[in-house]
């Protein structure tokens, strides 16, 4: 307990004095394995849903997107973000700069070609979780 919580803890025993301090074991959660793996990917990306998790493994790396080509059709450098045209045929897929992995911003021009996972962003759209510029051949 922070020093505000034991403040407004006293403040309300005053009122009522059977009111009794809370236990840490009340306050924690029951977290599944399934909701620290979550945590531990973190906020923006929730390619791993317990809905997903229950296929077989190599389902779900089909699902969680795997590594797919494409090409960027537009990249906003003011704002960090763009979309990528799949070479699979699809719709567009958001992505943000915070999400390059290998490369440079630099290089993310219109035509240029990336390799990237689909994933989620923190609201839940589709979007590339992760995303490279292959070397050149």
């Amino acid at each position: 307990m922070n020093a505000r919580q034991k403040r407004l803890f006293e403040e309300a025993r005053k009122k009522n004095p059977d009111l009794k301090i809370p236990q840490d074991s009340q306050l924690a959660p029951e977290w599944s394995e399934d909701d620290l793996a979550l945590i531990k990917q973190g906020v923006g990306d929730k390619t791993s849903r317990a809905s997903q998790q229950q296929n077989s493994p190599a389902e779900n790396s089909a699902d969680a997107g795997g590594e797919q080509s494409g090409a960027v059709v537009t990249y906003f450098e003011d704002k960090g973000f763009g979309f990528l045209r799949p070479d699979s045929g699809g719709r567009d897929v958001f992505f943000h700069i915070s999400r390059l992995t290998e490369g440079a911003a630099t290089d993310l021009k219109p035509g240029a070609r990336v390799l990237y996972e689909l994933g989620m962003d923190r609201t839940g759209k589709m979007a590339a979780s992760r995303v490279k510029i292959p070397p050149p051949e």
